[in-house]
């Protein structure tokens, strides 16, 4: 179709991933807070943003970044559609009120933005610890955060996703009339590849008429050895794997939920 102009439509995919470990001790927790800072630290969350700056048809103008002590990390990229200036890196001092285990990335667009937080948590009173990354990408006009979506969730460790993808506002063809969409789409999964797809149970929630669309995965298998921080499961008894298990599977359950489930 031609249009009247600009596309203005907006389009936003939203999504939260969680990986799940155990770790017992209070020194097991604190040294993996540190290991999850050191392996998301800005640098590869930059690159991260870079790839999916290119994979959705856009290119980076300016990177300012700053990894703090004793950890978390702050990132700002500004970027534009294709063919823009290149690219240059400027270095904020300005350490703010962020927390210390907090990182983040921020990547603003012409006319769309890109941002990445991720938040290692844990509490003393209970061996399971998280890792979440909470990721936004917004376009404007005819790119589509969709297109980087699969390389977005094989960038983490992967055990809980919640998806969001909205269109917001309309865009208008020579005639004058409006268009609320420009592409089909029945589900986020369409997205998603096959392989991927396989390892999660999914479930949807959407709202076409509203052009908005939710999907929740889980993942299937869990292999304790994978979720244990600095210990060997063959080293544990049969009743120490299962109460692990217990509390992984139960962690998660509430996660993929969004509520506390009592036994």
């Amino acid at each position: 179709m031609t249009l009247y102009g600009f596309n203005n439509l907006t389009k936003t995919l939203s999504f939260n991933i969680y990986d799940v470990c155990y770790a017992q001790t209070k020194q097991e927790q604190q040294e993996y807070i540190a290991y999850i800072n050191e392996q998301y630290d800005s640098e590869r969350l930059t690159n991260i943003l870079c790839e999916v700056t290119k994979m959705i048809g856009a290119c980076v103008l300016n990177i300012s970044k700053q990894d703090y002590e004793p950890q978390g990390a702050s990132v700002n990229v500004l970027i534009a559609e294709s063919g823009a200036e290149p690219p240059r890196v400027d270095v904020s001092c300005n350490r703010g009120n962020y927390r210390l285990s907090h990182e983040m990335v921020h990547a603003h667009l012409d006319k769309s933005h890109v941002t990445v937080h991720t938040f290692p948590e844990c509490h003393p009173d209970n061996s399971i610890t998280t890792f979440r990354v909470d990721i936004d990408v917004a376009t404007c006009g005819t790119i589509s955060p969709l297109n980087a979506l699969n390389f977005l969730i094989s960038s983490f460790d992967s055990d809980i996703i919640t998806l969001d993808y909205r269109v917001r506002g309309f865009t208008r063809d020579v005639l004058g009339t409006k268009y609320f969409i420009d592409h089909k789409i029945t589900s986020i999964q369409d997205y998603i590849d096959d392989e991927t797809l396989k390892r999660y149970e999914a479930v949807d929630v959407n709202v076409y008429q509203s052009n908005i669309f939710h999907t929740k995965m889980f993942i299937k298998d869990i292999d304790l050895q994978n979720y244990l921080f600095k210990r060997d499961a063959n080293k544990l008894s049969e009743e120490q794997r299962n109460e692990i298990l217990t509390s992984l599977k139960h962690e998660m359950e509430e996660i993929f939920s969004g509520m506390n489930i009592y036994y």
